[in-house]
């Protein structure tokens, strides 16, 4: 699944690249301002635009690519990218069904449901194997946890 994943938001970094390359080629051929922006302006945006886009979702893909080829799941600065592309599919979803319409949400969310699985998925494998962090191991009837919780202290009299 996590190579699925890897597959898609590559697919997806050169889709949106691409994209705002070629409106950015559009925008500079028209040579038309839009309330009065410069045309070369809003033609470099799109186009730095896309490659930054294209970049993150590159590099989410390089998270979900070393997810499936280490088996485990990411930590950290990785775990983050991943609920940020999690979150970022929600909110193009959303635009997507108002402006584009529902196929375009469907594959948004199709997306979405893959980084959340991902994140799940390997998350509850990591949980569940022995001795794993959260999990006590038995020592010949010692307990590593912290005892007994006793009772709070009355207040003395002073």
């Amino acid at each position: 699944m996590a190579w699925i994943l890897a597959l898609v938001l590559f697919v997806e970094a050169l889709g949106v690249a691409a994209l705002n390359w070629f409106l950015g080629v559009v925008v500079d051929r028209q040579d038309m301002s839009l309330a009065g922006l410069d045309p070369d302006a809003m033609s470099v945006s799109s186009k730095v635009g896309g490659i930054v886009f294209g970049l993150y979702f590159a590099l989410c893909g390089v998270v979900a690519l070393l997810v499936a080829l280490r088996d485990r799941a990411p930590a950290g600065f990785g775990r983050i990218l991943l609920i940020s592309v999690a979150v970022v599919h929600g909110l193009l979803g959303a635009f997507a069904w108002g402006l584009v319409g529902p196929g375009a949400f469907v594959s948004m969310v199709v997306v979405l449901a893959l980084v959340v699985l991902l994140l799940m998925t390997y998350d509850r494998l990591e949980g569940s194997s022995g001795g794993a962090a959260g999990q006590s191991v038995d020592k010949g009837g010692e307990s590593e946890g912290p005892g007994p919780i006793a009772p709070p202290a009355a207040p003395s009299p002073s």
